[in-house]
């Protein structure tokens, strides 16, 4: 279906009434503001919300008893919640529980470890906090895109979407097109806890707001922008048998997998990121020929594969190839059959994040691994990454137009940002999951479901089962997520340190497209990925010569990579201007 046509045939949404907005007190410091009225069925005031402090009760406590892990779990009191970051998380629990008999209906990806969201239990226990009921619509695993593709095309939408970006051209088109709603001039009324949470700090206010300072959906946006997560991994068992010490260079790298094959590696470096992807933005990093757009000396906007070392990292993978010294399925492995390798007597180097390989190298396989630095070409040179996270994290969520209770749904995707919401996604359920510590942080204690699942399964599906990995919500990840904070973890410790050794300066911030640019871009953008995908990986395996590059490049130009080029600087000068 044509989108105009769709935008035409849900037309424009009745006006909805104000949401009851008195403020909140987790602890009966604020003063209460008049409530305003809605159209709901329980129409009316909402009451002055208003807590005992229990702090002395739960902080500290390793054995709570079952009248105080009710009042935690069943509970908005939050009282027993520290400030532990810069700026205070938001308690403002007027709107819950919601008045009326509502049910949300959230389309949302499926998770291989939660197949159906329906059954995820931190969902079950922000459903009785909000008083807000929520039917999930998952689709089968691996079939998100059609699923999504189908669901707009038809018209019917649900209440909620999240990962909206799937729209496209982007959430931005989505809600030109009458799929989404502009939430602008709803967002502080209905959605208090998102607005000053987003507000508190600068790159989190300009990271969520569009060019012309729009308000389109809830994102998740971090206290603090989270460590690198993805690079190289080496076994150590790999660095004593060869007797060599973590690479910097890439021929360092070269001479240590080298090695690594002759003591008994038959593919020492597992290459490849996000399964399938020849680029990582690691070994190319080296060479300056980035993933993707990135940001030059001057601020410019400039495209990674068109750089001009390009051929000199091809010609470096080439012969890394033909030496035998990659994985023999790089270009078609999914995650599992690298996970498979990753633990086998093939495997020396990994390239993935350290929390990943925390679960399955260490925990399940006993495996020992330290994190090497980004290669560089010349020793003493500093590496590079072009990952920055700019305090935004998680996935977003948009509100459809054909949303029956805007209020409602605006009101559910709220409390992710509030106390209370901040530890029961981050954390999960109290007692079971994770305690308090004496300052009021959530923590694991060592028999927490996340560690000793009832059904036996590891760290790496229980933070999915137990609490919210991905969600629109204040996501704490340096301190909530198990496979980090597990006593003997050191993924977090690699995290940390390639974050702070690594210059990231030549990151693209998260730039947005008008409606009319959306379009050209991703269009652009698929020619172009497809042509990089097709010559690199031939060139790489050996069936094109290294000097097809140039072929490449002309045909980059021809398809119009100078209009791509000149599409995200236009993008990233409003960006700027925010």
């Amino acid at each position: 279906m044509n989108m105009k046509t769709f935008a035409k045939k849900i037309g424009m949404l009745a006006a909805v009434s104000a949401l009851a907005v008195s403020t909140a007190c987790s602890s009966g410091g604020s003063e209460s503001e008049e409530a305003a009225t809605t159209d709901t069925e329980a129409a009316g005031k909402q009451e002055q919300v208003a807590f005992t402090d229990i702090g002395g009760e739960i902080k500290g406590n390793e054995k709570p008893t079952p009248e105080q892990i009710a009042e935690v779990n069943d509970t908005l009191n939050d009282t027993y919640l520290g400030d532990i970051f810069e700026q205070k998380i938001p308690s403002n629990y007027a709107a819950y529980p919601f008045p009326g008999d509502v049910t949300l209906d959230v389309w949302m990806p499926a998770n291989p470890d939660v197949p159906d969201m329906n059954t995820q239990v931190v969902q079950d226990q922000v459903e009785k906090l909000t008083g807000i009921k929520v039917n999930f619509i998952t689709p089968p695993v691996g079939q998100e895109a059609d699923s999504f593709t189908l669901m707009i095309s038809s018209g019917e939408l649900p209440d909620i979407i999240i990962d909206p970006g799937r729209y496209p051209g982007g959430l931005e088109a989505g809600v030109n097109d009458g799929a989404y709603i502009d939430l602008t001039e709803q967002m502080e009324k209905n959605a208090p806890n998102y607005s000053e949470w987003r507000n508190s700090d600068e790159m989190r206010r300009k990271t969520t707001v569009t060019d012309d300072g729009r308000l389109l959906g809830f994102y998740g946006i971090a206290p603090y922008s989270e460590w690198m997560w993805f690079g190289m991994l080496i076994k150590q068992e790999a660095l004593d048998k060869t007797g060599l010490e973590v690479p910097t260079t890439v021929d360092e790298w070269h001479a240590f997998l080298t090695k690594a094959k002759e003591v008994g590696y038959s593919e020492p470096l597992n290459y490849g990121s996000s399964y399938g992807q020849l680029f990582t933005g690691i070994i190319n990093g080296a060479y300056g020929v980035w993933d993707w757009t990135f940001l030059d000396a001057d601020g410019k906007v400039q495209w990674g594969p068109a750089q001009p070392k390009a051929k000199e990292y091809l010609t470096t993978m080439q012969q890394w190839n033909k030496e035998g010294l990659l994985n023999r399925d790089w270009a078609t492995a999914d995650f599992n059959q690298r996970m498979a390798t990753a633990i086998s007597d093939k495997t020396a180097v990994m390239m993935d994040s350290p929390d990943t390989m925390w679960s399955y190298w260490k925990q399940q396989n006993g495996f020992d691994f330290v994190g090497a630095p980004n290669p560089v070409l010349n020793e003493g040179d500093q590496p590079q990454v072009s990952y920055k996270n700019f305090m935004r994290a998680g996935t977003n969520a948009a509100i459809t137009t054909q949303a029956d209770n805007v209020e409602a749904a605006m009101a559910f995707l709220d409390f992710s940002y509030t106390k209370k919401g901040w530890e029961l996604l981050n954390y999960g359920e109290y007692g079971k999951v994770h305690l308090i510590d004496a300052d009021g942080k959530p923590y694991y204690p060592a028999e927490s479901y996340i560690y000793e699942d009832p059904d036996g399964q590891p760290v790496a599906t229980t933070l999915h089962k137990y609490r919210m990995h991905n969600w629109p919500d204040i996501r704490d990840e340096h301190n909530s997520n198990p496979l980090i904070v597990a006593e003997g973890s050191y993924s977090g410790d690699i995290r940390k340190t390639w974050t702070e050794e690594m210059d990231a300066s030549m990151t693209m911030p998260p730039i947005t497209f008008t409606q009319a640019e959306a379009s050209r871009e991703a269009e652009l953008g698929n020619q172009l990925s497809t042509l990089r995908n097709e010559y690199f990986a031939k060139i790489i395996m050996g069936e094109l010569p290294v000097d097809a590059y140039d072929k490449f490049l002309a045909e980059a130009q021809k398809m119009g990579l100078d209009e791509f080029l000149s599409l995200h600087q236009a993008a990233l000068d409003r960006y700027n201007q925010r």
